[in-house]
């Protein structure tokens, strides 16, 4: 096993681990104690579970546990697969001491999080992330919840994980488009706070590329460390952890409008970012050379720039759902160059639709 990496998320007098190394799934010793009661679910989907499942409940020996398989992919992170988590939870006779276990990506993570929210009004978990994405980006925090037709996430709960176990290994799997989604929220974290992180992204893309472990267990510690600092200033989102969520309001209206599924998460982010940073030069925020600069990491690693034909208007429409938004007017995340990020009220429908597509 690859060297322990390990961070704590400190939230006033509570505070939960991130383990980070290669094959933490099989090392009950490691995230056992997280697990307080007696009964276990471990929801995973069907892309996942006969990679890895066998081998979390192979640790559970001893426990009243059951496993719970969803489809794969963000069409079904919906209040109905939910009810379908309550209803396990039922079947396995679930008390107010039973944990839930995560196996997955941000999807069953999200859903997962959101159902143990609000089991008998809320009830342990623990975030076991086997995709790039989820590590560095929605396994930590405690935004938990489920997409509606008119929008990304509209229902959920602030509820923190116990624990976040992210077994490295599993990115070995993953396809290439799933792993490059990933990536781009690494980039983020250099974006919005971290310029020198940026760079070191720009110096390391062919290791990243071609997933070398050393690089990738560095990087996923940094993105870690990037958000487990903003979540203990700001918890429950309502100043500076606004933040995380750069390129987040382009990308989400991306996805629901192009139909959930189409451009996977870390894409739409990508796009959406870049979107950020071109709306913020057009407004005289910050250098066009930094946009340029972050529209070349994001192609040599892999990732989409440039949005699908999309209608602007229902783009617009699906942005002004955005749960940053105040009094029905739209506040975005912009920056001044990279590693500047700030949340900007009342920013201007026009400029918005200056970088917007248009079918």
């Amino acid at each position: 096993m690859n060297t322990l990496r390990t961070l704590e998320v400190s939230l006033g007098t509570r505070s939960y681990p991130i383990w980070i190394g290669d094959g933490l799934l099989d090392d009950a010793a490691c995230w056992r104690g997280a697990i307080g009661g007696r009964h276990v679910l471990v929801v995973s989907n069907t892309t996942v579970a006969p990679l890895y499942l066998a081998r979390v409940e192979a640790a559970l020996g001893g426990l009243h546990h059951a496993s719970l398989l969803l489809p794969d992919g963000e069409a079904h992170k919906t209040l109905e697969r939910t009810g379908e988590v309550f209803a396990a939870l039922a079947r396995l006779g679930a008390s107010r001491d039973a944990t839930i276990l995560a196996l997955g990506g941000g999807v069953i993570g999200d859903l997962a999080g959101f159902a143990a929210a609000c089991w008998m009004r809320g009830i342990d978990f623990v975030q076991m992330p086997t995709t790039l994405l989820a590590m560095v980006d929605s396994s930590v925090g405690g935004k938990t919840g489920v997409n509606l037709p008119a929008g990304k996430n509209l229902v959920g709960a602030f509820h923190q994980p116990r624990a976040v176990v992210a077994d490295t290994s599993t990115l070995a799997t993953l396809p290439p488009r799933e792993y490059r989604a990933g990536l781009a929220e690494v980039v983020k974290y250099g974006a919005i706070a971290d310029p020198e992180f940026f760079f070191w992204l720009e110096q390391r893309v062919d290791a990243l590329n071609a997933r070398n472990g050393q690089t990738l267990g560095e990087a996923i510690e940094r993105s870690c460390a990037s958000k487990a600092a903003i979540v203990a200033r700001d918890e429950h989102e309502l100043g500076e952890r606004a933040l995380l969520n750069f390129g987040h309001t382009f990308g989400h209206a991306l996805e629901t409008v192009a139909g959930y599924g189409t451009l996977l998460h870390g894409e739409a982010v990508a796009i959406g970012m870049l979107q950020a940073a071109r709306l913020s030069s057009l407004l005289g925020r910050a250098p066009a050379e930094d946009a340029q600069r972050l529209e070349s990491l994001l192609r040599e690693l892999g990732l989409p720039v440039a949005p699908p034909p999309l209608d602007r208007e229902r783009l617009l429409a699906a942005m002004r759902l955005d749960k940053k938004n105040l009094g029905g007017r739209l506040r975005l995340i912009l920056w001044h160059g990279i590693g500047q990020a700030d949340i900007v009220p009342d920013v201007d429908e026009s400029a918005i639709r200056n970088v917007l597509p248009d079918a």
